[in-house]
């Protein structure tokens, strides 16, 4: 399984970005595709997560309303729209996948991870 994230970069409070996730490899039917964030000197922790083949999503209490994970068949890519931004989403964001259904808001849940984007929220 590899995953390829991207998008991130630096965007002033209430500004928007769109992470991408590029999966390839995922075998079976059905599993779960998490974005997970880790901001400098905090413990890794769950944003948003959907299962593959349907359109059941979860989102952290934090960033409901604000961010809106899809999926883009074609392209076998996750995206992640995050909208009024604030300057506690920065951190280093990663796309990571469970073979687990249903709400996986524990890193540990997660076998495959990508790389990271960075995102930076800052005037």
């Amino acid at each position: 399984v590899q995953l390829q994230a991207s998008g991130g970069g630096l965007v002033q409070p209430g500004g928007s970005l769109r992470l991408s996730c590029a999966c390839s490899g995922p075998t079976g039917s059905d599993y779960t595709i998490g974005w997970l964030r880790q901001a400098p000197g905090k413990e890794r922790e769950f944003v948003a997560s959907r299962r593959w083949s349907t359109d059941i999503t979860y989102y952290a209490d934090s960033v409901k309303g604000r961010f809106t994970i899809s999926r883009d068949n074609a392209n076998s890519t996750v995206h992640l729209q995050m909208n009024s931004l604030k300057s506690d989403d920065t951190g280093v964001y990663y796309c990571a996948v469970s073979y687990g259904l249903g709400y996986r808001p524990k890193p540990t849940q997660y076998y495959y991870w990508g790389q990271g984007t960075l995102v930076t929220v800052s005037s």
